[in-house]
């Protein structure tokens, strides 16, 4: 059917609920129509993700539902009913509008099949559902999340038995399970209790991530100032928790941003790498002197940092540069003595400052796809080859990041994890304040050692089908004709197929680099999740004005050549 014909089957079937049916009523737009139902929207390797709303390619309960329903089939298929029955699957959700609803719909839909649900009572940290599939002995997890996004989104995330998202090879078998479920009629949304337990883990989850405290010292800690706001999500209970439990008596709450609001009223986006987010963390640090705000994204895992400069300014570090002093502060407070082979784990789009540090502390680097689950995909095949005892492979996780300000330090997760960074974040500015420095000095004493480099994430968001039709025109360009003179080496994650130390190959990824002869790169990648694509550019330079000059000579030939 084309999708005025799905549309008015919408319309018209009183299997969707009144509510969705008269939300499409009041459409005066074909164009809106069109973009509601000209497909369907795609489960992938990054999940769920869309605009809530009525329509196949909107989230709402019967998209989840059919998504559900094509992930139990698969869970039934893979693992029979008796250790469905068993084992079953761990929920969690966060602080967005819908979520809860959205978990109960997942939950009622996987029980209805006959698999049992431990589903969270309230709104908890995606690392802390990660940590809940193995803790529970689950066979899977759901989280119902859209991260940073806008108000406006929502999103769906499945993880293995391990706590890991699932990367493509996984997600694809899934996939075809979703495919297979062509009528939105067959889901039976009425569940069953007597196989749901709702859970709350909170205690046990910090409890794992304390065990990655790096700093004692409890009066340097009590010396430090610290603001944090959760921006409306579910960080708040967890981080005031871990501070607290570590010593940290100095922390001040954004009151105005502490409640769950899915709206995120005080804030255009709940995105801590944005500035603009922190605004009223900021303003409360100005009146009590505080050294360092922290924010929380909805579901935190990630973490964004201001740092109190020399002229009493706050100033937001990169998602590179806080994973680059995480790096240099770990190493120095981790005894690699009593590791076997200590490795490192970042993406391709992660700037090189951290594996420059980790390299010069004789520590192994992985690069892997954008993605965290790569990242927790390393973790799990670190511990399987311990198991097998596999010498060649035998490599001790020390910590993994992202530049989009996820940071993973421990297993006791295979996701980036805000709660156990926002503690390290915390210990690493006590004892730079007792040793009179910010994390902006320990930042400038890296670059002193190391070098300048200068990290940053251009992203262009082009909605609707036309949308997505200029961005694969964007990249068919760039494919045909490099923006560069002075490119080293050019790396097509679409085409080839890398080799992962001993760990396979990497899947294949729409995903263009170039190397530069300076040292620099830039990276080119439309969103597996938004309607956007992605310029990340690393700039290696003498220093910061050496920096500049490079970024914007680079910057202006690649966007030219894309017609931005």
């Amino acid at each position: 059917m084309g999708y005025l014909e799905v549309y008015k089957s919408w319309v018209n079937d009183s299997f969707f609920d009144e509510d969705i049916r008269e939300e499409l009523k009041c459409i005066t737009s074909e164009k809106e129509i069109e973009d509601r139902f000209y497909k369907e929207l795609g489960f992938g390797t990054g999940g769920l993700r869309g605009i809530m709303g009525a329509g196949t390619n909107r989230l709402n309960k019967y998209t989840v539902g059919k998504v559900t329903l094509g992930l139990g089939h698969y869970l039934m298929d893979t693992y029979g009913k008796d250790v469905c029955i068993e084992r079953g699957v761990v929920i969690g959700f966060d602080t967005r509008n819908n979520s809860k609803e959205y978990a109960r719909v997942v939950a009622d839909v996987l029980t209805g099949l006959g698999l049992r649900v431990y589903l969270m009572k309230d709104a908890r940290p995606t690392p802390q559902l990660s940590f809940s599939v193995p803790y529970y002995k689950a066979l899977a997890g759901v989280v119902l999340t859209a991260s940073h996004n806008p108000k406006e989104y929502n999103g769906y995330k499945v993880y293995d038995e391990f706590g890991c998202q699932l990367v493509p090879s996984q997600a694809d078998r899934v996939i075809q399970y979703v495919n297979k479920v062509k009528d939105y009629h067959s889901i039976d949304f009425e569940g069953n209790d007597s196989l749901l337990t709702f859970i709350d883990n909170t205690e046990e989850f910090v409890s794992e991530v304390y065990k990655q405290q790096r700093i004692k010292n409890e009066i340097i800690k009590n010396n430090l100032n610290v603001v944090y706001t959760p921006l409306h999500g579910s960080g708040r209970i967890p981080v005031s928790k871990i501070l607290k439990m570590d010593g940290f008596h100095c922390v001040s709450l954004v009151d105005e941003q502490a409640n769950d609001d899915g709206d995120f009223s005080t804030v255009k986006s709940p995105n801590p790498e944005d500035k603009e987010a922190l605004t009223l963390g900021i303003e409360l640090a100005k009146e009590l002197n505080a050294d360092i705000v922290l924010g929380t994204d909805p579901d935190c895992d990630r973490v964004g940092v201001a740092v109190k400069d020399v002229n009493n300014e706050y100033k937001l570090l990169t998602g590179n540069q806080i994973g680059s002093l995480l790096m240099d502060f770990i190493i120095r407070h981790t005894d690699l003595s009593e590791l076997e082979k200590p490795a490192i784990v970042k993406t391709i789009v992660t700037s090189e400052l951290g594996a420059k540090i980790a390299e010069k502390n004789d520590i192994e680097v992985f690069s892997t796809l954008t993605g965290f689950k790569f990242i927790g995909e390393k973790i799990t095949q670190f511990e399987k080859a311990k198991d097998q005892d596999d010498l060649s492979r035998n490599f001790d996780y020390l910590f993994g990041y992202e530049e989009s300000y996820g940071y993973l330090c421990g297993t006791h997760a295979r996701d980036k994890d805000a709660v156990v960074s926002s503690m390290l974040i915390c210990e690493m500015a006590a004892e730079a304040k007792s040793q009179n420095k910010t994390l902006i000095d320990l930042l400038h004493d890296i670059y002193n050692e190391y070098g300048y480099y200068k990290d940053v994430l251009e992203s262009f968001t082009l909605k609707g089908k036309d949308g997505i039709e200029k961005i694969n025109a964007m990249m068919s360009i760039l494919r045909n004709e490099c923006p560069f003179m002075d490119v080293e080496k050019i790396s097509d994650f679409n085409k080839t197929t890398f080799e992962e130390h001993g760990f396979g190959t990497y899947p294949i990824s729409n995903v263009l680099k170039y190397e530069l002869k300076d040292g620099s790169w830039v990276a080119v990648r439309p969103s597996g999740t938004e309607p956007k694509i992605k310029i990340y550019y690393s700039i290696r330079g003498n220093d910061e004005s050496d920096a500049n000059v490079r970024f914007e000579t680079v910057q202006n030939l690649i966007k030219t050549r894309m017609g931005l």
